[in-house]
């Protein structure tokens, strides 16, 4: 009899909250402002409702281990799948670069010491090389940081969202709650930040490719996205809270702040306190790497197979299986970023970088949901262990809600809306660096799709 799995049905729901609740990302957020309350909720509603929805039953449905790759490749073929694996891969080792760039900050905090240039980059790298050596052991060996990171994150939100009631009642608050400023606002700078919103909602279909470490994927997945889901919203809107008690909106700090917020509503700047959770902050980013990076490196793996991506994604442990090839590509060019970003003149690395990695995420999403469409149109009679459920309006409602969501937040964070040198500063590089890797992907895709046309021939 073999080994029975070690994934167990809360393993699975803490991964959905390590994979999809994502700590460093509270702060852009509640740059938005009070209005951000009813951006969670808009969004709650519109987005992660029918997205959760829709990765449950192409999940269960198609489970072949290629993810949303597989589903995009499986109603539009090798040219759209191909693109679609390209903007899921390259996002990762953009986040990875971002999340390293925040290291010796959190260093800085739980230390007492300042580091020079030389240093942070020694951090940096570190950082992006002890993350892919994790991405090296399968995901069920290290179940153990997965769940420990979803811990630690919760526990930072709960954290500060009661030192933010405690705050409110003791001291008032940083931006007083009224009627008006509740309300939705259109403001350019506030409206960037709404593609964060949808980033920290998206996530649930990496829980589809770990279903072979699962005892019952057809039964744990939809639970956990249900049950993480819930979790989630409820962890987001308190830690949300706490950081708009603590700091006034325009000084919010996009890389620290959540600790900025802390250390607000404790009093203290340094100390054990701080310190630890300066510490536990950067643990999380270890888990939010450890956990994306099966599913990203699987995906890409998955293509490589089926020759939409370079082979060097193809390559897998001969011990494991683990795909050791997306890892180590990761790994090297996320170092080729942050030794590059030194010599980059802009004020906020970590946002420009988060917010590239967001613009090619997102893109790597908005196939999803007309190939759900298309899939149950084409292939009525496949089994679906879960389906979602509404008649034919409904559910093209539920389809095209979230697509015509992500267009826009792509809108509001990649293409300058305003021509002043604030904003033309702000903007233009993440314009500049999408156009840079949606190249380079199809320069990739028609090199590959070209060779596998000449290999037939030639056959």
């Amino acid at each position: 009899m073999g080994e029975k799995k070690k994934f167990r049905m809360i393993d699975a729901v803490l991964t959905v909250i390590c994979v999809v609740f994502v700590a460093e990302a509270a702060a852009p957020v509640a740059a938005i402002g009070n209005s951000q309350y009813f951006w969670w909720l808009f969004m709650m509603i519109f987005f992660l409702l029918p997205y959760g929805m829709i990765s449950s039953e192409l999940g269960t449905t198609y489970d072949g281990g290629g993810g949303l790759y597989d589903w995009v490749t499986k109603a539009y073929g090798h040219n759209m799948g191909a693109r679609a694996s390209w903007y899921y891969w390259i996002n990762f080792p953009l986040w990875m670069a971002s999340l390293a760039i925040i290291c010796p900050t959190m260093l800085e905090v739980a230390f007492g010491f300042t580091c020079n240039t030389v240093v942070a980059v020694i951090i940096e790298l570190a950082f992006i090389w002890i993350v892919t050596l994790i991405a090296f052991t399968p995901t069920a060996d290290s179940v153990w940081i997965l769940n420990g990171a979803a811990a630690i994150k919760v526990l930072l939100a709960v954290l500060v969202g009661g030192l933010g009631i405690y705050g409110a009642i003791k001291h008032g608050v940083a931006n007083p709650i009224t009627a008006t400023n509740l309300l939705p606002s259109f403001d350019l700078d506030s409206l960037s930040f709404i593609s964060v919103i949808i980033f920290n909602m998206l996530g649930f279909e990496v829980i589809c490719t770990m279903s072979d470490s699962m005892e019952n994927p057809k039964k744990q997945i939809p639970q956990a996205i249900i049950i993480g889901g819930l979790v989630i919203a409820g962890i987001y809107m308190f830690s949300a809270f706490g950081i708009g008690v603590a700091i006034p909106t325009e000084e919010v700090s996009t890389a620290a702040g959540l600790i900025d917020a802390l250390m607000v509503l404790t009093g203290k700047t340094s100390g054990i306190f701080i310190s630890v959770c300066a510490l536990l902050f950067l643990l999380t980013l270890f888990g939010n790497m450890a956990s994306w990076s099966t599913g990203v490196n699987e995906v890409a793996a998955y293509a490589a197979d089926n020759g939409d991506m370079p082979a060097v994604f193809g390559k897998r442990s001969e011990k494991n299986g683990v795909a050791t090839g997306g890892a180590l590509m990761n790994g090297i060019v996320a170092s080729i970023i942050v030794l590059i970003a030194p010599f980059i003149p802009n004020e906020d690395l970590f946002w420009s970088f988060f917010a590239l990695n967001l613009v090619m995420f997102l893109m790597a999403y908005i196939p999803i949901f007309p190939a759900f469409l298309k899939l149950r149109k084409m292939d009525p009679d496949t089994e679906r262990p879960y389906k979602v459920p509404g008649n034919d309006i409904v559910i093209k409602i539920l389809a095209i809600v979230p697509v015509i969501l992500i267009v826009v937040a792509l809108i509001f964070t990649a293409i300058p809306l305003s021509f002043d040198s604030e904003t033309l500063a702000a903007t233009l590089p993440i314009t500049i660096g999408a156009i840079i890797f949606i190249i380079i992907g199809e320069i990739i895709r028609i090199v590959l799709h070209n060779k596998a046309k000449n290999d037939i021939e030639n056959k």
